[in-house]
């Protein structure tokens, strides 16, 4: 019985977290507390009009101030957050399988089908996603399922170049050619040695990813083709209080704020997954 011999380098001490690092964990962990257990501390009213109180700038009732129906701004920013961050998992959880499995299947497969894939992968990151996007989801009609799954459909191709290649990589490392001596499978070499020991930039791009998310879902659930009133997802309650910056500036500032935050929030969780995965990158 032959064995094939690895040496695991030693264990690199970790750094202790920064101040900064905390915030922003604490943040996420904070948005993440709001997406689980807000739906079920908001009050009743948040889903039904009171015109009498339309448009009342915060106070000590209504922190944030309520909206032309009369509802409480605050309260409906913390319901969105589930709907908000629900449907960016569920778009970046999409798009990478889907890369995933093209960039797996390009690997494994003949000369010609990588060729073949990686041209269809070329095209589309040529093409502009967002505007691709926003095709999709008109063509599908205006919804929020229409907005998640145009971009899971356009949002695969970098993630399926950036995963070829680094399994590319992989495939030339010594226990990869020892797994090929000893006769393992090519598909199983893939699945149980190549893919997992590649996926671990994955994890940052898709923290980085939902922030990134999180701001185009608004962005189309804003000009129309995405969540519809009276959808608490945080773009179409800035589409839906657009009429009144100039005299209830509260209705679009809270919402405003809240994608701003979340979008910087994953896309600094990423950067700092990166650099605790990589401590040579700490110095930038």
């Amino acid at each position: 019985m032959s064995a094939i011999a690895t040496t695991r380098p030693a264990a690199r001490r970790r750094e202790p977290f920064t101040l900064f690092e905390l915030f922003v964990l604490f943040l996420v962990a904070m948005l993440l507390a709001f997406a689980v257990f807000g739906p079920f501390f908001a009050p009743d009213s948040i889903y039904n009009s009171d015109i009498v109180n339309s448009l009342m700038p915060p106070s000590a009732d209504n922190w944030f101030g309520t909206d032309d129906q009369g509802r409480d701004v605050f309260w409906r920013l913390i319901v969105g957050t589930q709907t908000t961050l629900l449907s960016a998992f569920l778009v970046v959880t999409l798009y990478s399988l889907i890369g995933v499995a093209i960039a797996t299947i390009a690997t494994a497969g003949p000369r010609w089908l990588d060729e073949g894939l990686m041209r269809i992968t070329d095209i589309g990151l040529a093409l502009p996603g967002m505007i691709v996007a926003l095709g999709f989801a008109a063509a599908m009609g205006a919804s929020l399922r229409s907005a998640v799954i145009a971009m899971a459909i356009t949002g695969w191709p970098i993630t399926a170049r950036m995963l070829r290649g680094i399994m590319r990589q992989t495939m030339e490392q010594p226990f990869v050619a020892g797994a090929q001596v000893l006769g393992v499978s090519k598909w199983r070499l893939m699945t149980k040695h190549v893919l997992p020991n590649s996926l671990d930039v994955l994890i940052v791009k898709w923290a980085g990813d939902v922030g990134t998310t999180v701001l185009v879902l608004a962005s189309l659930s804003f000009i129309g083709v995405g969540a519809q009133p009276p959808s608490p997802e945080w773009g179409a309650t800035i589409a839906a209080a657009r009429g009144y910056v100039s005299t209830a500036w509260w209705t679009v500032v809270a919402p405003g704020a809240a994608v701003a935050i979340t979008s910087i929030a994953f896309g600094l969780l990423g950067d700092i997954i990166q650099v605790r995965r990589d401590p040579a990158l700490s110095g930038n």
